[in-house]
């Protein structure tokens, strides 16, 4: 199988939608209340392109999976009630999702392990993320990838559990 994580392109963000769309749809089911206030929506997806933070795992050019991926950008993350483990710069992600078709097949791990290796890319030693106290897979994957618990941060109103991973410099 051929992967590659690159940057998002404009005429993608219908097939980028539909995986965040399905992901919402999920979240749904299993009784989070992340990501059912209307946002992320393609105007989001839009933006991330724009900027060109949107990134999407492709497996033999297929799209299966999305996130979007920033330096040092989360105003919100200076606002802990708690403590980061680190001040310095930082790697932060969000919305990440992967298509319906390909779950349970290990590319969310690929995207996390794509996010660390950007990250060290940039000789960035520090990935910052937040979910929603519900949504039990992506605490999960924080678990799996030895993310540390470091408190709360605060999106509309609503808390989310914030986690910090200090990466090898030596990898």
């Amino acid at each position: 199988m051929n992967y590659i994580f690159r940057i998002a392109e404009t005429h993608e963000i219908p097939l980028i939608w539909n995986i965040l769309k399905k992901a919402i749809e999920r979240m749904k089911k299993g009784g989070s209340n992340q990501w059912q206030d209307g946002y992320p929506n393609p105007e989001v997806i839009e933006k991330d392109i724009e900027k060109r933070i949107g990134y999407v795992l492709t497996e033999n050019k297929i799209i299966v999976g999305y996130t979007a991926i920033l330096i040092n950008d989360e105003p919100e993350y200076e606002k802990i009630e708690g403590d980061w483990l680190t001040n310095t710069n930082y790697v932060v992600f969000h919305r990440i999702a992967i298509s319906e078709k390909h779950l349970r097949k290990g590319f969310s791990k690929k995207i996390m392990k794509s996010i660390e290796e950007y990250a060290l890319k940039n000789k960035i030693y520090s990935i910052k993320a937040d979910t929603n106290f519900d949504n039990t897979a992506m605490l999960k994957i924080f678990e799996k990838f030895d993310y540390t618990y470091c408190g709360k941060v605060y999106y509309r109103g609503d808390p989310r559990e914030a986690y910090e991973k200090i990466l090898n410099k030596n990898k």
